[in-house]
């Protein structure tokens, strides 16, 4: 079995004859963890809690991009993930019923990146689906280690699906610009 490289998407523009389509490049200059926080806001007694209780899990994933230079396609990729772990809520005599948080979590791990030769349309995807993919293994590695090491079950993040996640961005961006108008 052969791993099947990533590929870049293509424009699908017929190019006319005599020019070839434009060569497009990318490179991920530098990784790295911009924000990680993690809270334990019940301990130590949450610990004895999860003992008879399973708590249910709530994960957010955002990508946004900038460009670092007007000048250069040098961008900056952040993926916000923020994990929550709740046990259902429990009344007692002195308090009513409240959500029980076990832990929240949320890292921002950044990639600076450099792409070329890419149109517009074609930019906004490597740098909103491609890049993502290629960071995401990073970012799931990093919650995982940290949910373990402060004494949960390791938080392993399932496959994401960054092409959903662009376009149900641009879908909320397109509706609320016509909102707008």
């Amino acid at each position: 079995m052969t791993d099947k490289p990533s590929t870049l998407p293509q424009d699908t523009n017929e190019q006319p004859e005599g020019q070839s389509a434009p060569q497009i490049s990318m490179s991920i200059n530098l990784q790295y963890v911009k924000d990680l926080s993690f809270e334990v806001p019940g301990g130590p007694m949450i610990f004895q809690q999860l003992q008879a209780e399973n708590p249910s899990m709530n994960i957010e994933i955002d990508v946004t991009t900038a460009q670092l230079h007007p000048e250069q396609p040098v961008y900056e990729v952040s993926m916000t993930t923020k994990i929550m772990a709740k046990l259902p809520p429990v009344a007692t005599a002195d308090a009513p019923a409240a959500e029980r948080p076990v832990f929240v979590g949320e890292l921002v791990y950044c990639a600076v990146t450099t792409v070329t030769g890419a149109p517009e349309n074609i930019l906004e995807q490597i740098l909103m689906i491609e890049v993502p993919r290629l960071i995401f293994p990073f970012v799931r590695n990093i919650l995982c280690d940290v949910t373990r090491e402060s004494g949960f079950p390791p938080v392993v993040l399932q496959p994401i699906d960054f092409v959903e996640l662009w376009q149900r961005k641009r879908n909320s961006s397109f509706a609320q610009a016509a909102g707008h108008a």
